[in-house]
């Protein structure tokens, strides 16, 4: 039997071939017209969902699919995906937990360092024929706090710690017992204690505007905000008035609340490096994240435990 895949994502064309290869019959829909085409024409095949965070994959679609068997997320965030409908079929989810960890961890330092250092500011300034010399802060030896330590907070600890010599503080639901981080309590009190506040946690209801106004003010207005999670962690209205008003140095954010529109206030502010919610994106790291779908699939048609799987509710 050929299991056929709808793949709604549009950033993993070229490694395609890795399902393909594999014996995987694919259905491209990667704009809303087409998924819904796909899923009205074509429900009666599709056993797998090729999908990613926010994009996700809905109630309504999953009762249309009957054969729908699992649906396999790239990248780590799945807050999309209607996972209590995934439950009450037996649907397995898995997503791309750490595939992509190594990329997002640069360019989360990128971001960081573009910023606190006027990077982009300083560019601009040589091409309109200034030479202007800014003293910006340096990052050796400063305070760095993540929200979440899963694969890419602790790649980006790991650069920060040793390439860096930054003391590191976190923020999870849980403290780690293995790791060598300080834990705190809750994001007001990891944003008071630290200079640079690095968002690596996912998104969905539990992390909505995590990062408001209050916590803002916490880090203060040496304080420099980079965020390459999910936009809706935090409060962008805040955020804009912090950065306007000074009560934050800086941000560096290659995702947004309503992306792939940005705010126009973002745009005029001299403070903030933005990116195209591209963190995650390398060859190696869209490499990596095909083939963890591939394996996991392997793994599921096999009738073994798939490698990355997505906690589930209780079927209602």
């Amino acid at each position: 039997m050929t299991h056929v895949v709808l793949v709604l994502v549009e950033t993993v064309d070229d490694y395609l071939h890795l399902l393909e290869h594999q014996g995987y019959a694919l259905i491209l829909a990667p704009t809303p017209a087409s998924r819904a085409e796909a899923i009205a024409h074509h429900a009666d095949r599709i056993d797998v969902v090729l999908t990613r965070g926010p994009l996700g994959l809905r109630a309504d679609e999953i009762a249309a699919l009957p054969l729908l068997k699992i649906i396999c997320v790239i990248g780590a965030g799945y807050e999309a995906v209607d996972l209590q409908a995934a439950s009450n079929r037996g649907i397995t989810v898995t997503n791309g937990a750490g595939a992509n960890a190594s990329c997002v961890a640069d360019h989360a330092m990128a971001l960081l360092f573009s910023a606190v250092r006027g990077i982009p500011q300083a560019d601009a300034s040589i091409r309109r024929n200034e030479w202007v010399k800014v003293r910006q802060p340096s990052l050796t030896g400063k305070r760095l706090g993540i929200i979440g330590l899963g694969a890419i907070g602790q790649a980006i600890a790991k650069r920060a710690a040793h390439g860096f010599d930054m003391h590191i503080s976190y923020h999870t639901r849980q403290p780690r017992d293995d790791s060598p981080y300080t834990y705190c309590a809750n994001v007001l009190e990891l944003a008071s204690a630290v200079d640079f506040l690095i968002i690596a946690a996912p998104g969905g209801s539990a992390t909505h505007h995590l990062v408001n106004a209050s916590v803002l003010d916490a880090l203060g207005p040496d304080g420099y905000l980079v965020n390459i999670a999910r936009g809706s962690v935090v409060d962008t209205a805040a955020l804009i008035a912090a950065l306007t008003t000074g009560r934050i140095a800086g941000a560096g954010l290659d995702v947004f609340e309503t992306e792939p529109l940005v705010p126009d206030a973002l745009k005029t502010l001299g403070n903030v490096v933005m990116t195209p919610h591209v963190a995650g994106q390398s060859p190696e790291a869209v490499e990596g994240t095909v083939l963890l779908v591939v394996k996991n699939l392997l793994a599921f048609f096999a009738e073994q435990p798939v490698l990355t799987p997505v906690a589930l509710p209780e079927p209602a």
